[in-house]
């Protein structure tokens, strides 16, 4: 168990450092993303690069943060029913759900995207958009966001063993620690950038949990 406790640490490690890289990739989203806006409306200019960059880049961002998610035991859940039962239920539960759903799933799509990375690749698939972008990078995205994902499952499977067996902690207990937006945009005031871009981030923060507080309610 110590020894898989320590390839788990590995495997958090190795997430983390990529969420929190994703975090910045969300800024550099809203700056292409208002520059390209900004440009159309002004000065009548656009580009299907720049649009398909924006793409690419938020598909970067929900691919490879998934694991980081998970990490955070931050993913839907419907807790009407397990929120009542035990802490040990809950980790048996989440043991099943990892087994049974999560890690077939990532690895029989992570296995089935593999092909279509390499047929880009092979043939040099490009964008049928005039001035568009090649697309192995894209293709290449899916396999590794889902690599992350299996790995992290596998990490939260040994976690939950590790409290099963009395050799861990709870990790099912929430964090009460700084969200990502909030430190993206500490972040971002941090490193002297635009106050405005700041406060779209918190304001977006504001209404994700705005959202979640009406489905609770719900």
């Amino acid at each position: 168990m110590n020894a898989m406790l320590k390839m788990s640490q590995l495997i958090d490690g190795l997430n983390e450092r990529v969420g929190r890289a994703m975090i910045w990739l969300v800024l550099i989203v809203v700056i292409v993303s208002s520059g390209n806006a900004a440009f159309r409306f002004t000065f009548n200019l656009s580009s299907n690069a720049l649009l398909e960059i924006q793409w690419y880049l938020f598909s970067a961002i929900f691919l490879f943060s998934a694991g980081y998610v998970l990490k955070k035991n931050e993913h839907i859940r419907i807790d009407v029913i397990v929120s009542r039962c035990s802490e040990r239920t809950q980790n048996w539960i989440d043991v099943f759900g990892i087994l049974v759903f999560l890690l077939p799933m990532a690895l029989i799509i992570g296995y089935l995207s593999w092909p279509v990375f390499m047929n880009a690749w092979t043939s040099g698939e490009m964008s049928s958009n005039p001035g568009g972008l090649i697309r192995w990078p894209v293709r290449l995205m899916m396999p590794l966001g889902f690599a992350l994902l299996v790995l992290q499952g596998l990490s939260e499977l040994v976690k939950r063993l590790a409290f099963l067996t009395g050799a861990g902690p709870n990790v099912l207990l929430k964090d009460d620690g700084v969200s990502a937006e909030e430190e993206l945009a500490e972040a971002i005031k941090k490193h002297h950038i635009s106050a405005e871009v700041a406060d779209i981030v918190h304001m977006n923060h504001e209404m994700t949990d705005d959202q979640t507080n009406k489905g609770d309610r719900k």
